[in-house]
């Protein structure tokens, strides 16, 4: 079968084997430059559909780089014989923008479908020096269904990048089914982790000292992970699955949650959804309801396609909310879920679902529907790469994947995620440093994640003073200045750089943060009365570039420690004016 359909810019064609659906394609210009094709799949009775593949193409004119949500450090373009990108509500999201290097969009297109697997590319002909773009449907066994409707946005304005992009988070938004979750302001406030700085060796009384000298820093929860409910130390999941306190760590979870309630901060605990541990209590009831084993874990994946395993699930969670008095849920490994290659043949009877993305779906929207039930201002924190639209209606903070004292990629993880995740709070992973670090380098880990919400996860009564004062000065800093680095209009320069400049507006401020540029644009045009301007490298000074006449305008520069090094009231002409901004420091801007 082969369908074809244009707008003014592009001919797509549908293609599959025969089946018995009947077909239909229809385009619906929404503004010049944005086309969106609707495709839509009906049959009298349901039926398992074969693969359908929509392909377009897009000629190499003026493209330099690409961008999708699971790209991380490699920005590079795919030739198009390469593998496919995957897609589903565990795994990055259906969207993938084409753009010079000057930022200007050129293509982006995105997918309605973000809950079921889409093979989706925009890999680069070698015969033609076109991008060949296609999007792949029913790669994976799907249940039999009689009718599907999804939608493929495409974007051609010549705006920048991350306009289109926020478009295409709008797009989704918009949809019901990805309506996002509210997001309370305790979630867009800096936190306390204890995985990088204890591990699995958590204990209260631990917890409770480094949560008092927390808070005075600013921090305003605590993320207690892995470690909680078991003796072993070794980074297994053998013993998870029964989710009890181990007592020698935590003897009254409940007077352990009040203690630091009374700190003033909020209580987040971890727990990783889909495992069930060969040595748990529960493994006798499950482990014949499984995805599958994994012998290095020590922990199958439970089946959510049952309904006993998704309320046992469920019922702890609620159990934990009621009876300890709990804020939030770091829930792990959702992504878990999704390996269809390794799943396990399912032979026990009960199941009320065939898809697993579908069973999925259905765990989290009763699990959170019933929390919020408890407290509707519970945090849900997701992790990379389960960061898409469909995660949103659920999660409301979501975490950079792992990258422990990589400062430059906690960057370009938490910036990737920002310019997706609308108003769900962007989270960097734990902020970590060696205590013999020279304080400005220290001081990195903290600038380059600041436009996500920091999680600190050094043990904060053995920093040396200047790593003390130095994280006083950013962490009063970050929520000084949060909504304009949160909720001000970000502009991300250069993914295929790994964003070396970042620039964010808010009302009458502005912030620009240079990651590895030396030359620093301020346009006089853009209407605020105060720029600040962070060196986020290791070199003492930058370069203003500016454009149009400022005017006077007092300028304070401090180092990373918040002290200031200068003070001095400057005329502002058009050009270039050089300051000695140290490493790791910030230059205040006050326009007159």
């Amino acid at each position: 079968m082969n369908k074809i359909i244009s707008t003014d810019t592009h001919s797509f064609n549908l293609s599959s084997e025969d089946h018995g659906f009947t077909v239909t394609l229809q385009t619906t210009k929404l503004q010049d430059g944005v086309n969106v094709i609707t495709l839509r799949l009906e049959s009298e009775e349901a039926a398992t559909p074969p693969v359908f593949t929509l392909r377009w193409s897009h000629p190499a004119c003026d493209i330099q780089a690409s961008w999708h949500p699971a790209q991380d450090r490699n920005k590079s373009f795919k030739a198009d014989w390469m593998r496919t990108l995957r897609s589903n509500a565990a795994a990055s999201a259906p969207v993938y923008a084409l753009f010079n290097s000057r930022g200007r969009n050129r293509m982006t297109f995105a997918y309605s479908d973000a809950l079921n697997t889409v093979h989706y590319s925009g890999g680069i002909s070698e015969e033609t020096a076109d991008f060949h773009c296609c999007v792949q449907l029913f790669t994976e066994t799907t249940a039999p269904f009689q009718s599907y409707e999804a939608k493929l946005l495409i974007d051609t304005r010549d705006v920048p990048y991350y306009e289109s992009l926020e478009g295409v988070q709008a797009w989704w938004s918009e949809m019901p089914d990805y309506r996002p979750a509210f997001v309370p302001e305790a979630a867009k406030e800096p936190m306390y982790s204890t995985w990088y700085s204890m591990h699995q060796n958590v204990k209260d009384s631990h917890i409770e000292e480094q949560c008092r000298i927390a808070k005075k820093l600013g921090m305003e929860a605590v993320i207690v992970d892995d470690g909680w409910q078991t003796a072993d130390n070794r980074r297994g999941y053998a013993y998870c699955g029964d989710w009890e306190t181990y007592e020698g760590k935590f003897p009254d979870m409940k007077r352990h949650v009040d203690a630091v309630h009374a700190l003033g901060m909020k209580f987040i605990l971890w727990y990783s959804v889909p495992f069930i541990g060969k040595y748990s209590q529960a493994w006798n009831r499950f482990n014949n309801k499984i995805l599958r084993f994994n012998e290095g874990h020590g922990a199958a994946v439970l089946d959510p396609r049952y309904p006993d395993v998704r309320e046992y699930i469920i019922n702890t969670y609620e159990k934990a909310v009621k009876e300890w008095g709990l804020d939030g849920f770091k829930l792990d490994f959702i992504d878990t879920f999704y390996s269809p290659e390794l799943q396990l043949p399912s032979t026990v009877e009960g199941k009320d679902y065939e898809s697993i993305p579908a069973a999925v779906d259905r765990l989290l929207t009763d699990s959170i529907g019933r929390l919020r039930e408890l407290n509707p201002a519970i945090m849900i924190e997701f992790r990379q790469m389960y960061i898409g639209p469909a995660m949103r209606k659920y999660g409301n903070m979501f975490r950079a994947s792992d990258c422990p004292n990589d400062s430059i990629q906690n960057r370009v993880r938490t910036l990737d995620l920002r310019l997706i995740c609308g108003n769900t709070a962007a989270h960097a992973d734990m902020i970590m440093w060696h205590p013999e670090e020279p304080v400005e380098s220290a001081a990195l880990q903290l600038i380059n994640c600041l436009f996500s919400v920091p999680q600190v996860s050094v043990l904060l009564d053995k920093l040396p003073s200047d790593h003390l004062k130095m994280l006083t000065y950013w962490l009063d800093f970050w929520k000084v200045h949060r909504t304009l680095l949160l909720d001000g209009t970000i502009a991300p320069m250069n993914p295929e750089l790994l964003y070396p400049l970042v620039r964010a507006v808010h009302e009458d401020r502005g912030i620009v943060v240079a990651y590895h540029e030396q030359v620093v644009p301020i346009d006089a045009a853009v209407p605020v009365s105060q720029w600040i301007v962070v060196n986020g490298r290791r070199q003492d000074g930058l370069y203003l570039e500016v454009s149009g006449e400022i005017g006077i305008a007092q300028v304070t520069i401090r180092n990373c420690c918040g002290e200031i090094t200068e003070e001095q009231s400057v005329e502002l002409r058009s050009g270039m004016h050089k300051l000695a901004i140290p490493a790791s420091g910030l230059a205040t801007i006050s326009i007159k």
